[in-house]
């Protein structure tokens, strides 16, 4: 059986140490370097899907190691006389304080690089001196050179929570990378790779030409693995013995990055599901940065978790964001935590439908959030909340629901409300009551749609169906009052079951429920 490359970044040790499993993506290498254009390639996917180790396959391809792609599709597409000198940039090492820890380490690198290729470097400048190894290095091998830069923006998604220093790391990035602009004349192929996009203006202003794959639905495979690629180098090894596919494909799957068509596996997820024999939520705990988790707790936005269920947005969400100018949802997509479901073009403009990927994002979005967000670390308290819940809904004691309710909200601590007035909003309520019984296992449906309107949530269990509206105080209406209004029980007339009418209002000032009321259809 061979090995399972988790965590495998090296392509030499993947096809060279004890034998191991590699998915061949040398088709769209070759595409790449012979699609007869001439410009830096930009890809962006999420963290551990496979980009670093996509980059250093480039690098030893063009580095001629011909003996590592033995069986592999590009092995007799490519001249392997011909050598080329590459610069391999990595930043997925390290933390990145501030700019001038930035600023020593790409000294290092350009260092590195110099002495390795055997050239002296006088420019004192960073830029200068990374054109200057550039070109020494054409110059002294008598070949362009090719440029790979992984993880490019890691130096700034690490201090992305401290925006000025971020902005002066992206300052110096950008005086950086312009620099690929200028050698256009010395490189044969460059890319770089990322998890975000930043916009053009701010970051690659001297790189209008950089072709972006991300959303290209030719190299939608690109990173990340699909069904057929696992049942062809996974189930001959015997890690799919036993396994229920469908289930596999609900935990792992999932995720489209232009064409909705073909959805790939997370790599990384599923590699550890093979070697543990056992469904967890292997890449959500391993590639979560803490900023986006920070985010999720918007600060003056009404915005609520349901809405990650099914997301419409236009392409500029989608393209890129800048330090000043964050955007969650485009982060969300980026990261991960969202992916493309549906596509739809009007005229020149392209809709997106956006959706949590998978059941282990799903899962573990909810899990956060009663952990770290709720504060519910004590499995007694979450045991003792999950059983009056059950209590309560299978005996229609409504009272006793409200109750819990009125728990879980005192128990969030009073910091998670400074500096900020989430509490005004009624997403915020929403988003907790979501995350809350999402974490339960109770079958609900939020953000209920009928003929009138929207619930915001839906609960049936046993003999009963729960209606529940929520409201903040000030926006005026109660909520009973909306769900009589709009007539919101006829959708479950005809069920057969002992239908409640809940009104929740909420209490900016308290951040509880203020009053309640309960009606029946």
């Amino acid at each position: 059986m061979k090995r399972l490359p988790i965590g495998k970044q090296s392509f030499v040790a993947i096809r060279t140490w004890e034998p191991t499993v590699y998915i061949d993506k040398t088709k769209y290498v070759h595409d790449l370097i012979n699609s007869g254009k001439d410009t830096p390639y930009f890809l962006s996917r999420p963290r551990r899907f496979g980009k670093s180790l996509f980059c250093d396959t480039i690098k030893c391809l063009f580095e001629g190691k011909k003996e590592l792609f033995e069986g592999l599709f590009i092995h007799d597409k490519w001249d392997w006389e011909v050598k080329y000198p590459v610069i391999s940039i990595v930043f997925g090492d390290g933390f990145y304080d501030d700019r001038e820890y930035l600023k020593r380490s790409l000294q290092n690198i350009l260092r590195t690089h110099a002495e390795k290729f055997g050239v002296s470097l006088e420019a004192e400048n960073i830029a200068d001196r990374f054109r200057e190894l550039i070109v020494k290095v054409s110059e002294k091998a008598g070949r362009k050179v090719v440029v790979l830069v992984d993880e490019y923006d890691k130096p700034i998604l690490d201090k992305l929570e401290s925006p000025e220093t971020s902005l002066g790391i992206r300052d110096e990035l950008k005086g950086f990378y312009s620099v690929i602009k200028g050698a256009d004349e010395y490189l044969k192929f460059v890319l770089l790779t990322g998890v975000t996009k930043f916009s053009k203006v701010s970051l690659f202003s001297g790189l209008n030409s950089l072709e972006d794959l991300t959303l290209d639905k030719r190299y939608n495979a690109i990173c990340g693995y699909t069904l057929p690629e696992i049942l062809d180098n996974f189930w001959p090894e015997g890690y799919l013995d036993g396994v229920d596919l469908e289930k596999m494909k609900a935990y792992y799957n999932g995720y489209s990055f232009g064409n909705v068509t073909e959805t790939v596996y997370n790599p990384f997820g599923l590699l550890n599901f093979f070697s543990k024999k056992e469904y967890g939520n292997y890449w959500f705990s391993s590639a979560t940065p803490s900023f986006l988790m920070k985010l999720m707790n918007r600060r003056g936005e009404d915005f609520r978790l349901t809405d990650l269920e099914n997301l419409e947005v236009g392409s500029e969400i989608l393209d890129s964001f800048d330090v000043d100018r964050i955007s969650l949802r485009t982060l969300l997509f980026q990261t991960g935590y969202l992916t493309i479901k549906g596509i739809q073009a009007f005229g020149t403009k392209t809709a997106y439908t956006l959706g949590i990927p998978n059941e282990e994002v799903r899962s573990s979005l909810h899990e956060y959030l009663i952990r770290d967000y709720l504060l519910f670390d004590d499995s007694d308290f979450k045991l003792d909340k999950l059983k009056r819940l059950h209590r309560s809904l299978s005996s229609g004691d409504v009272a006793s629901y409200v109750e819990i309710v009125k728990e879980i909200f005192a128990g969030i601590p009073y910091s998670n409300y400074t500096n900020n007035d989430i509490s005004a909003y009624e997403g915020f309520y929403g988003s907790v009551l979501y995350a809350f019984m999402a974490y339960t296992g109770i079958g609900f449906v939020a953000e209920d749609f009928t003929n009138k309107g929207r619930i915001d949530f839906t609960l049936t269990y046993g003999k009963y169906v729960y209606i529940v509206e929520l409201k903040v105080e000030a926006s005026g209406k109660k909520a009973l009052d909306q769900i009589r209004d709009r007539k919101y029980a006829e959708k479950y007339a005809g069920a057969g079951k002992e239908v409640f009418l809940i009104g929740l209002n909420f209490d900016a000032a308290a951040r509880n429920v203020g009053d309640w009321e309960v009606g029946k259809a």
